[in-house]
């Protein structure tokens, strides 16, 4: 079996029973290891003595008296943060019960790149066993930012921190306008995934260095629809089917949901009445068609109509799938099998 994103950090953790992950002191210390837990060159004794003590015992109670004993506001405001987190992790059955509960009641509490980071490790665990380069590659859209750009005539997709690294580098160079005109892709050095290469993404999966072809190649599209199908069936044990359309036909639909702010934003607006302008529409990245197999799981209110799902680029030609909207925003009865 081929292995892929060794950095989501799953190997520290434990497969239950249930094929859920369980949290262990290893993971744990994989965060305290992040560089916004790393005590700076001049934190207070308070600050060092707490991390090192971590590091030694990981799952060691931290009371509120032991954070407020450091000095620097952020540091108590980041280990508030962390704390809360690793209860969190350890007390739940899974995993994936964390990130279900968080994505439901909200996780206000929690800085983004933690839900983010939660999705990486449970769609590294969804996705046991893929052979699929295409999936693997359109998961990465569930927990990284993607930068859009339409490259001969097709909408194309490429890591956001990726491209901003590349910027940077060429920017270091006093790259010439005149070349960077030149660069033969829209990623400058980045491969944009077709047959010939997806085999390559075996070597590079943590790299996030391949450009998605949304717009132009079936078999992205068709895979974005099956990363969706697989995590909403690990995470709420339910089968639906995810098919990619250019327009809402029914005329009768029911429910959709958005899978970013400003697929929301035109959802919200279609559903007033509102005729979706070209620049509303050019800011569609996928609109997909989501039947479930069993409408016994389904709310009422939808029974055997669809669901759509929008997603959309901002202003910035960003795009920021927030997989969470998957858990809190379809229409299930209360029959439904979740986390």
């Amino acid at each position: 079996m081929r292995e892929f994103w060794v950095a989501s950090g799953h190997h520290l953790t434990r497969r239950a029973d249930h094929g859920g992950l369980i949290a262990t002191p290893e993971l744990i210390m994989a965060y305290l290891a992040r560089p916004e837990l790393m005590p700076p060159d001049d934190a207070c004794d308070a600050e060092r003595n707490l991390h090192a003590s971590l590091l030694a015992d990981p799952l060691r109670p931290v009371s509120k008296a032991d954070i407020a004993a450091l000095a620097d506001a952020d540091a108590r405001e980041n280990w508030t943060f962390m704390m809360a987190f690793r209860d969190r992790l350890v007390a739940a059955p899974s995993l994936e019960a964390v990130y279900v509960s968080l994505a439901r009641k909200g996780a206000t509490d929690l800085p983004p790149i933690f839900l983010s980071q939660l999705c990486h490790l449970i769609l590294r665990n969804a996705l046991e066993g893929c052979d699929d380069p295409y999936i693997l590659r359109a998961a990465e859209l569930f927990y990284r930012s993607q930068k859009a750009t339409v490259h001969d005539g097709a909408l194309l997709l490429a890591d956001a921190e990726v491209v901003e690294a590349q910027h940077h580098a060429q920017h270091d160079l006093h790259s010439s306008p005149l070349s960077a005109m030149l660069q033969p892709q829209a990623f400058g050095e980045m491969d944009v995934m077709d047959d010939a290469n997806a085999w390559t993404y075996w070597s590079r999966s943590d790299a996030h260095a391949m450009v998605m072809n949304l717009g132009g190649n079936p078999k992205a599209r068709d895979a974005l629809c099956r990363v969706i199908e697989r995590w909403i069936a690990h995470l709420l044990g339910v089968a639906v089917k995810a098919e990619t359309v250019a327009s809402i036909e029914d005329r009768d639909w029911r429910w959709f949901v958005g899978l970013d702010s400003e697929g929301t934003r035109i959802g919200n607006a279609l559903w007033n009445g509102d005729t979706a302008g070209s620049d509303t529409a050019g800011r569609i990245v996928a609109l997909i068609r989501l039947s479930f197999d069993d409408v016994r799981f389904v709310d009422e209110r939808v029974g055997n109509k669809p669901v759509y799902l929008i997603l959309a680029m901002d202003a910035d030609k960003m795009v920021r799938l927030k997989p969470q909207n998957l858990v809190a925003g379809l229409p299930l009865a209360s029959t439904a099998n979740v986390a």
